[in-house]
């Protein structure tokens, strides 16, 4: 695991807890704690790791080398150790569980060297390198189709506002411009951007925790709102709010909250409706121009077009050849047009193209029975599947939603 060893020497400290991983020790104040062997592994595979989501795959792997064990008894050990960390007693959180993926530790820890491991001092600041201030923020595009002045114009009435809502339907492309956006302000809030995707909470209680948690801050307190306006007060920073559909009534009181008590923070939110509270802009993103419909479109008249642009691109990654004739120019306008400029369901209709083909894409699309693409793997999960059924709505697959998108630009 990276970070592994970290904190092998000195003590790390957490709340009321001092963690001795060479020492395989855990205290509360001076009082020494008991801890199984595997949770107590399971604990510094964590805490060497805090803030970051740690999957179940690599803390077995951790934990049980060379042993073939069921999540079961991952479980079975995360469960003792918020037991004895007392997790979620008065509102305090040490570990949480990130569905689909794994466990975070969230809460802030400072380490100490074995000469003054009485004395513990902090991390030093996550800005203080570059590579640290991006690790916050998901990479961004190297380039993008048709949303460069869209990126400038958020980036100003961002700044002028301070609250801004990138509304639009499900894969028209709301969190690549808002990655975009966020690493383009970068150096305008001295690294102090962060990054919270809300996709994958299922409890929309652990909004506050999340953003707490990409913060650096650990809640105490049972008015989680006040604490983090509390928290961030005269600081000036972006937080990114992604994906807030599913949890939009706690993200819209969170980011009102923010707002009007945190007179420096700006907020920037991704929903597929508007948060509709005080101090918010609503932008709508809309779906990439497409040519009109007309059978004699040249490939000169059809490559101005941005939906055209990006299915070209996307099919000349996947292996399809670099030209576009006048031939196939008109298909290609009638594949954007069918899948309504979104960007989504074009990357991963044209990733198809090196073994089916622009016209056999375009065939699938009329094709009366059930189709399922996939996209790329490093995608997250909501951006993986392009299905088309046999009612002739193509939607993009998710967990818990499905989105229309043929017919419709809402969702």
């Amino acid at each position: 695991m990276d970070g592994e060893g970290s904190s092998t020497h000195g003590a790390v400290s957490f709340g009321p807890f001092r963690l001795f991983a060479a020492e395989r020790q855990l205290k509360k104040g001076d009082e020494p704690l008991q801890l199984g062997g595997r949770a107590l592994d399971t604990l510094i595979a964590l805490v060497e790791r805090a803030g970051e989501v740690v999957t179940q795959r690599e803390l077995i792997s951790r934990v049980w080398p060379d042993v073939t064990v069921e999540e079961a008894n991952l479980r079975y050990h995360i469960a003792n150790l918020r037991k004895v960390l007392g997790d979620g007693r008065e509102g305090t959180r040490y570990i949480v569980t990130v569905s689909g993926r794994g466990y975070s530790f969230v809460a802030p820890v400072t380490r100490s060297t074995p000469q003054s491991s009485s004395i513990p001092q902090p991390l030093p600041p996550r800005e203080a390198a570059v590579s640290d201030r991006l690790h916050r923020l998901p990479p961004k595009l190297t380039r993008m189709i048709g949303r460069d002045d869209t990126i400038r114009t958020l980036s100003a009435q961002l700044m002028m506002w301070r609250f801004v809502s990138i509304v639009g339907a499900g894969g028209i492309g709301k969190t690549t411009v808002a990655i975009s956006v966020a690493h383009a302000l970068l150096d305008g809030f001295d690294g102090a951007v962060f990054f919270v995707d809300l996709a994958a909470l299922i409890d929309a209680k652990l909004v506050p925790t999340a953003v707490a948690s990409a913060l650096g801050f650990m809640l105490q307190t049972e008015d989680p709102l006040r604490s983090l306006a509390a928290f961030i007060g005269a600081k000036k920073i972006l937080l990114v709010l992604d994906n807030c559909e599913h949890v939009i009534d706690i993200a819209a009181m969170l980011a009102e909250r923010i707002v009007s008590e945190a007179p420096q923070a700006h907020v920037l939110t991704t929903s597929r409706e508007a948060l509709r509270v005080e101090g918010e802009h609503v932008h709508m993103l809309y779906a990439l121009d497409c040519p009109p419909e007309d059978r004699g479109l040249t490939a000169t008249a059809v490559l101005p077009y941005p939906a055209v642009q990006l299915f070209i691109e996307r099919a000349v990654a996947s292996g399809h050849g670099t030209v576009l004739s006048d031939i196939d120019a008109p298909v290609v306008a009638t594949i954007c047009r069918r899948l309504d400029g979104i960007a989504l369901a074009i990357e991963l209709a044209a990733s198809r193209a090196s073994f089916l083909g622009i016209r056999g894409i375009a065939e699938l699309l009329d094709n009366r029975f059930s189709l399922v693409w996939h996209g790329r793997r490093t995608a997250l999960p909501r951006h993986q599947t392009l299905k088309r059924c046999s009612t002739g709505a193509i939607t993009c697959s998710r967990r818990t939603k499905r989105l229309s998108l043929a017919g419709s630009r809402s969702s």
